[in-house]
Parts: C-alpha cells; sequence; structure tokens
C-alpha cells in the first residue's frame, strides 16, 4: 500500500498523485509565489519510486533546507539532490529573493520516528560541537522574526543588516561581527553555505542562517519574548 502524502503550505492540503510527480514552485502543481522572479518555475518535486516517496531539487540555482518535524535531523538540498521522505513530517525551507519560504509534507506509516529533544536552561544553547551566547541566541531570534511571528503566512521577509542591528538597539559594526562569528561557529561544526562563493555574500548567508536555524529549531515563536518589548 502506498503512504498517504499531504503538503501543507499556509493551510492548504495537497495531497500528490503516486503516478505523477508533483512539481512546487512558481509554476506547478503548487504555485508558491507567481510574483517572485527570483523562484524558479519549477523548483522542487515530490513524486513516489523505489517504494518510497521522495523530495527531489529540479532546479538551478536554489537549494532548500529540509528537516523533520522536531529538527534533529536537517539536510541541505541543493540543485540535482534528492532525498526520501522517512519520516511522519518533514519541513522544507528555502529563500527566492527576498523571501524566505516553509511548507509541511506529511507521509502517512513511515518507517522512521524522530526521538524528542530535552534542552537544559543554563543560559547558554549548545547544539552538538556549537555554543551560542545569549546575545548571539537573540541575533538568531531577530533575523527569523518576520517568520516566528508568521508561522502560518508560509513566508517570511529576509531582514536587512541594518534594520536588525536597529532591531536590538547594536551598532550595525557589531551586528557584523556576531554574525561573523555565529557563521564561523556552524561552518565549523559543518553547516554549509555559511561561508565563501556565492552563498558567502551578507544576503545569501543570511538565509542560509534563518533557514538553518529555524530548521534545528534553535528558536521558536517563544523566543520572540527575548527581544526589548518596544521592538518586538
Amino acid at each position: 500500500m502506498i503512504p498517504r502524502v499531504t503538503i501543507d503550505f499556509i493551510g492548504e492540503e495537497y495531497q500528490p498523485d503516486p503516478d505523477t510527480p508533483f512539481t512546487i514552485g512558481r509554476e506547478g502543481e503548487l504555485v508558491l509565489d507567481e510574483d517572485n522572479a527570483f523562484l524558479h518555475r519549477s523548483f522542487l518535486s515530490v513524486y513516489f519510486g523505489a517504494d518510497l516517496w521522495w523530495l527531489e531539487n529540479v532546479g538551478s540555482q536554489l537549494s532548500a533546507t529540509v528537516a523533520d518535524g522536531t529538527g534533529t535531523f536537517q539536510a541541505w538540498l541543493a540543485p540535482g539532490a534528492r532525498l526520501p521522505l522517512v519520516f511522519p513530517s518533514t519541513v522544507v525551507w528555502f529563500t527566492a529573493g527576498p523571501t524566505t519560504y516553509e511548507f509541511d509534507i506529511h507521509v502517512a506509516n513511515v518507517p522512521y520516528e524522530p526521538l524528542p529533544i530535552t534542552e537544559a536552561a543554563d543560559g547558554q544553547l549548545t547544539l552538538g560541537p556549537v555554543t551560542l551566547t545569549g546575545e548571539q541566541k537573540l541575533l538568531l531570534v531577530a533575523l527569523c522574526a518576520d517568520l516566528l511571528s508568521r508561522r502560518k503566512v508560509g513566508a517570511g521577509a529576509v531582514p536587512q543588516s541594518a534594520d536588525v542591528a536597529k532591531r536590538l538597539d547594536w551598532p550595525v559594526t557589531k551586528f557584523n561581527r556576531k554574525l561573523d562569528t555565529i557563521c564561523e561557529k556552524f561552518t565549523e561544526a559543518g553547516v554549509a553555505g555559511l561561508r565563501g562563493g556565492v552563498a558567502g555574500a551578507a544576503s545569501s548567508r543570511k538565509a542560509r542562517l534563518i533557514e538553518y536555524a529555524m530548521a534545528a529549531r534553535i528558536v521558536t515563536p517563544d523566543d520572540l519574548d527575548l527581544l526589548p518589548d518596544k521592538r518586538r
């Protein structure tokens, strides 16, 4: 029996046909944003094969961040790459131009169930080999604030560095310095797309950092309370 797949974007649900690839992009079965010229016409494809459902990046420029529902598993899906949908819930983030998009994929009767995460509240957040200070965590919350406050919209803006610095009452130089440090920490821990080449450009690495922080559940909507009251 073929497991049922449901794709949820902005509260609208789609159920792909196992006999036909389900395309996602500026055009296709799921149109994310027909007015965003940075978004590929066909970016992602969901299809059934070899007794599994798959998610494939059929675009040529954009990459997607993919995580299970708890954030314990994460992958960066580059153009031409694919991965099997083996978790009950999979969340997909990607950035096209100034906008970051998010949608969920639910698969019934899958063979894997992720384990819950247990966190200790000691003033710092440890993620494997990466430890974030309070200000570093605050920077991530401010970067992701638009997505965190609009969880049901399905899209959020990638903020300008000056806007985030102002929101935190920091000089832009301080923001840039701490952004460099965070990107270096995660790069050393094996997170791709935060240093070097095209992906190292300021806007691109901020977008990648937002995707990673959301996918790994480093930040959650509850963290918005960390921001200064007048700037939430």
